[in-house]
Order: structure tokens, then C-alpha cells, then sequence
């Protein structure tokens, strides 16, 4: 027991290009003391312009740099077994121009969705006869009823999205945001068999 080394590896980890990537960084470790500080300092992969975006380090490429490093080192692995890297590229500052476009085609593009469900299901029928019902006179259009739906729709999309510009309403995750986890989470795992193939394709080229 005294020579176990314990680790378990970071599903994700943000690099920078020519960054020197040592044990520490992608996983998390629980070794003897004799050999913690070594082990913790152990380079494991240097990123270079050759691995583009992503890059997966297997825990079996992980266990190998440690049985060289200590050849009597009994390792157990926890939790993932692979470690994606992604590397952050220098990022250019956006163009206002370019920012503005973008805004109003989403704006359009929303606006246009709105109007064109609400006139899929008659949205301002149902909205005069709402108001026929209460008030018992017949109005072609019922301010008194689409003025609050209007803002009350404006609400609800905010609760939905649980934002308000920059300021999160409370910790519970929005819909949308789950759905992007979700996305990202089969996203890392096409990219982890995708490159586990590839590693694969060349061992056997060798």
C-alpha cells in the first residue's frame, strides 16, 4: 500500500499553445510523500501548433510517464479515463460592425418566429374572444388584453432563460443550458472514441 498511487483525470482542461503539461495539470493525484512532488511535476504532453484544437491524453499513456518515472509504483485509476485538452488559440476582438449584424439577425429572426406562431393559432382571435367573454363587447383590438401578454411573453422569456443581460436570476440551471451541457458532454465523448481511432489507425501503421 505504501507505494499506491491514486489518480483520477480531469475530464477538461484549458491549455495554451507551447504549454509544458505536467501530471497536475490533468489529473488529480494521491501519491506517497516521497514521491508526490516528483510525480506532480512529471511532463506528460507539450502543446505544439501540430495538435490544432483538442487533444486527449489517454490514462494508459499517463500510467506509462509514471511506471518510468517509478517502476514499483502500484497506480489505481478513478473516474474518466481520458483527459481532453483544449487549447485556447490568441483570440481577435470583435468587430462592432460584425456584433451588430449579428444582434439584428437574431432580433429579425425571434420576431419573426413570434409573429408568425401567434398567427398560426390566431393568437389575436383568442385574444377577442377573451375579451368578449369579460367584457362582453366585441373589440377588434384588445390593448387592455395584448398590452400585459406582450410584456408578460418578454418575462417569460427571461425567467425561462433564468438572465437578465449579464445577471443570472438564481443558481438553478436554465433549459437551455442543460441542453448545451448535454451537447458538450456528447460532443467530448465523439472526440475522445474519434481520436482513440486515430491512435489506433497509426499504432497499427506502425
Amino acid at each position: 500500500m505504501e507505494n499506491t498511487v491514486y489518480l483520477r483525470m480531469r475530464q477538461k482542461v484549458q491549455v495554451k499553445l507551447g504549454q509544458k503539461i505536467t501530471l497536475h495539470d490533468i489529473a488529480q493525484v494521491i501519491a506517497p510523500p516521497k514521491w508526490e512532488q516528483q510525480l506532480s511535476k512529471l511532463l506528460i504532453h507539450e502543446v505544439t501548433p501540430e495538435d490544432k484544437h483538442l487533444v486527449v491524453i489517454d490514462v494508459m499513456q499517463v500510467i506509462r510517464r509514471i511506471a518510468h518515472a517509478q517502476s514499483d509504483a502500484d497506480v489505481q485509476t478513478i473516474g474518466p479515463a481520458q483527459s481532453i485538452l483544449e487549447i485556447q488559440l490568441s483570440k481577435k476582438q470583435s468587430s462592432p460592425v460584425y456584433f451588430i449584424l449579428v444582434w439584428l439577425l437574431l432580433f429579425i429572426g425571434s420576431a419573426l418566429a413570434i409573429m408568425n406562431f401567434h398567427e398560426d393559432v390566431s393568437m389575436q382571435t383568442v385574444h377577442q374572444k377573451i375579451y368578449y367573454m369579460v367584457t362582453g363587447h366585441y373589440k377588434e383590438q384588445p390593448l387592455l388584453l395584448q398590452i400585459p401578454y406582450s410584456f408578460g411573453l418578454g418575462l417569460g422569456m427571461i425567467l425561462f432563460f433564468n438572465h437578465l443581460f449579464r445577471k443570472r436570476l438564481n443558481e438553478e440551471p436554465s433549459p437551455l443550458e442543460v441542453e448545451m451541457f448535454n451537447y458538450q458532454q456528447d460532443l467530448d465523448q465523439y472526440v475522445i472514441v474519434h481520436e482513440n481511432k486515430e491512435s489506433e489507425k497509426k499504432i497499427d501503421g506502425n
